[in-house]
């Protein structure tokens, strides 16, 4: 179902839009815990370890227990409306320009558009349109994810206001290079290993077995998404640390705070201070949300995309009864 498929003209541009939408829309309510946790670790400075006793955090367990002793419940949905409006946002743009790719490779080209090649290419080209689609609001995420208590920022329109009056129109687009050199192959990954794992499993599979096809697209998109997210998680942090430069004053509670001219600035830092493991602090919370989001967002669009199949089918036929 993901990907054009000419054999089986089900799904309108539209409609991948709204099963898009829809799939990032129930993702982001349930790996939002696991996001904050995975921003609050990339942007400590501080070496992740008991035995560092500056670290704030230092394990998973530790860091839910800390974060609701000092912030409650709701600190592991903060940032959850621009967060949202990402999910939704991201979804829309990236299955549906991912859709319209596959049928443009179909129709102008002898490439097969169910290759899992022409996936990785189109699936990364999807991604680069949605990430610049919504790279403001991302930016918003991470600002209301990583601040503290008191709160710098009361609302959405207050940080939005306030960011553009004190930063720039600019700042909305910090961390945008990293964003874009990571996620052509992170999402061009993720869409070729689901399309491999598929293929795979249609293989290994006996046909008596192949009724859980819902479970089965859960497997292969978690672990499309481990893979993906291994290969390319670096980027991610250096994107979590310019997002939130000129935003100092509201990491204080949390330990070290640096300023980073720019990407190379911003590696090169790291490497110093942090040394090699700098550059994958936050990678465990971050490959249990990748596993869980990448598998989630794959299962409910297929499911969402199955439902508005068999309700067109219902309607065809309701119509020729008729």
């Amino acid at each position: 179902m993901v990907g054009y498929d000419p054999e089986a003209k089900c799904v309108s541009t539209v409609e991948a839009a709204a099963a898009g939408s829809a799939s990032g829309l129930v993702t982001r309510v349930l790996i939002s815990p696991l996001d904050v946790i995975k921003i609050r670790f990339q942007l400590q400075i501080e070496q992740l370890s008991p035995r560092n006793p500056q670290a704030k955090y230092h394990g998973i367990l530790q860091a839910v227990q800390r974060i609701f002793q000092e912030e409650g419940l709701v600190a592991f949905w903060k940032g959850h409306i621009p967060a949202q409006l990402l999910s939704v946002g991201y979804g829309a743009v990236q299955f549906t320009a991912f859709e319209s790719l596959t049928k443009l490779v179909h129709n102008v080209t002898s490439y097969n558009a169910r290759d899992s090649s022409v996936h990785f290419i189109c699936g990364g080209l999807a991604a680069c349109t949605a990430t610049v689609a919504v790279q403001p609001v991302d930016t918003l995420r991470t600002r209301f994810a990583a601040q503290g208590e008191p709160k710098i920022y009361h609302n959405l329109r207050h940080a939005v206001v306030t960011m553009y009056r004190t930063e720039g129109p600019q700042t909305f687009y910090r961390g945008l290079t990293p964003t874009i050199i990571a996620i052509f192959p992170y999402a061009g990954l993720q869409f070729s290993f689901y399309n491999i794992l598929q293929q795979v499993s249609e293989w290994v599979i006996p046909a008596e077995g192949k009724k859980g096809g819902h479970v089965k697209n859960l497997v292969c998109g978690s672990c499309a998404g481990l893979i993906s997210k291994t290969l390319t998680y670096p980027f991610d942090l250096f994107k979590k640390r310019l997002q939130v430069g000129g935003f100092e004053q509201a990491r204080a509670a949390f330990g070290q705070v640096r300023v980073y001219r720019g990407l190379l600035d911003c590696m090169r830092q790291i490497m110093r201070e942090e040394g090699p493991g700098g550059f994958f602090k936050g990678l465990s919370p971050s490959l249990l949300k990748a596993a869980v989001s990448t598998g989630l967002v794959f299962f409910w669009y297929e499911l969402f995309c199955s439902l508005l199949c068999a309700l067109k089918n219902t309607d065809s036929a309701t119509g020729k009864e008729g």
